[in-house]
């Protein structure tokens, strides 16, 4: 089967030899490490014993085993838990603590997003840690950061969302407030994290030492307001809600045509010329309320209602072939379906088949990562463990090798 993954054992990705304990769950965190595992990264989940992971029981959709009934497996899981080892440890028991200790004298990186101060209780804060492990990047992830007036409060993305100002600039003009369609802050938290460590990593291999990296979905969701959040600072207007529109350039939205709908992205003025030319509107390139973009921006409604009604006489694919061939950015709107059985979807490899034992088909189906590296290429080792699925493995590895220390440390001493 094309984009077949054979599970592999061997790690030629660039970040071989780097060990994560990964304290996390729910989507950011688990986002970060995946990112991390792909890139070669050997990832040890840490997860409550039996429970495990609470995205385990988001769902359906489950995997469905030989006898088609649902697993503890749920899509939502398996989306940001590939390439990663799963170790069922009880961390407030003794022996729970004292196996994370073990691990830390072997691990680089360790990713948590419990809440600010859950883990002192338990002595696994950065505080507690940082004088016995001082070669270790600790990356905290909450909802509102270690510090700020906010700092206790549950992080979650849909708050995050809204907390952070996109709300306010998603959805349409008349209509309510809209997240957006994913978990996109989770997602860019994790990024974000994944990026932090990268650099604090690269920081320690140069003469450096560990550190904390504080990350909060709100500081993220702040930051990535981008160009919006930008013009508000600069003008001091608030931004306001335009659907599928663009707030700096027009026409750049979805139009309604006789088969559907098109995108069309006309990025300067030629373009607004050529795109008048092919919609047999020349004399509009030349109308002096629309000859510039800072013009169309000004008669921004007039425009759209003028083309709105020249659009619902196009036909799709037509018009979409004559932009492309001018040079016009436009595109379809595809379902997921239709994205996932796409040529380009199939060529980039960004769909990959994975062997699963426990399920119906022998294999599960998992999006791709979408890095490509020419000499260090991403390889799918490990598929999204069962919770515990690696206990006896990495206890083995601790109790056999309680001297290793992972290719990028200095030796450590545990307190």
């Amino acid at each position: 089967m094309l984009n077949s993954i054979s599970a592999k054992k061997t790690n030629n990705g660039p970040l071989s030899g780097v060990r994560v304990l990964d304290l996390s769950r729910i989507l950011a965190g688990p986002t970060c490490t995946q990112l991390l595992g792909d890139m070669g990264a050997d990832i040890i989940k840490i997860e409550k014993p039996v429970a495990g992971d609470d995205t385990r029981s988001w769902g359906p959709p489950f995997v469905l085993d030989k006898d088609n009934q649902p697993t503890d497996q749920s899509a939502y899981y398996l989306c940001a838990n590939r390439n990663k080892r799963s170790l069922s440890v009880d961390i407030s028991s003794l022996e729970g603590r004292a196996i994370i200790h073990d691990l830390l004298n072997t691990c680089d990186i360790l990713v948590e997003n419990f809440k600010v101060g859950g883990l002192k209780k338990y002595g696994l804060d950065y505080a507690s840690l940082k004088i016995a492990y001082p070669e270790l990047i600790y990356c905290s992830i909450t909802g509102f950061g270690q510090t700020g007036p906010n700092a206790q409060r549950p992080g979650y993305d849909l708050l995050a969302q809204g907390f952070g100002g996109i709300m306010s600039l998603t959805g349409e003009a008349e209509g309510e407030p809209m997240k957006v369609g994913v978990g996109i802050c989770d997602v860019m938290t994790g990024m974000y994290a994944n990026s932090a460590v990268l650099a604090a990593l690269f920081y320690r291999q140069n003469g450096g030492t560990g550190q904390q990296i504080d990350i909060a979905l709100v500081d993220v969701q702040t930051a990535w307001l981008v160009n919006e959040g930008t013009n508000y600072l600069l003008s001091g207007h608030e931004p306001e809600r335009r659907g599928n529109a663009h707030p700096n350039i027009v026409p750049y939205q979805v139009f309604s045509v006789s088969d559907g709908h098109v995108i069309v992205a006309v990025g300067n003025d030629p373009q607004f010329q050529r795109f008048c030319n092919i919609v047999n509107r020349p004399e509009l390139a030349k109308d002096t309320r629309f000859k510039t973009n800072s013009l169309r921006l000004e008669h921004r409604q007039q425009l759209i209602d003028i083309l709105t009604v020249i659009m619902r006489k196009q036909v799709k694919q037509d018009l979409i072939e004559s932009m492309e061939k001018h040079g016009i950015p436009s595109g379809p709107i595809n379902t997921v379906a239709e994205l996932f059985a796409s040529d380009q979807v199939v060529a980039r490899e960004m769909k990959i088949t994975m062997p699963y034992p426990s399920a119906n088909s022998g294999t599960v189906d998992l999006i791709g990562n979408p890095i490509k590296f020419s000499k260090t290429p991403i390889e799918y080792r490990h598929a999204p463990p069962k919770c515990g699925e690696h206990d006896s493995e990495i206890l083995a590895e601790i109790n056999q090798h309680s001297g290793f220390v992972s290719a990028t440390q200095k030796p450590l001493k545990s307190d």
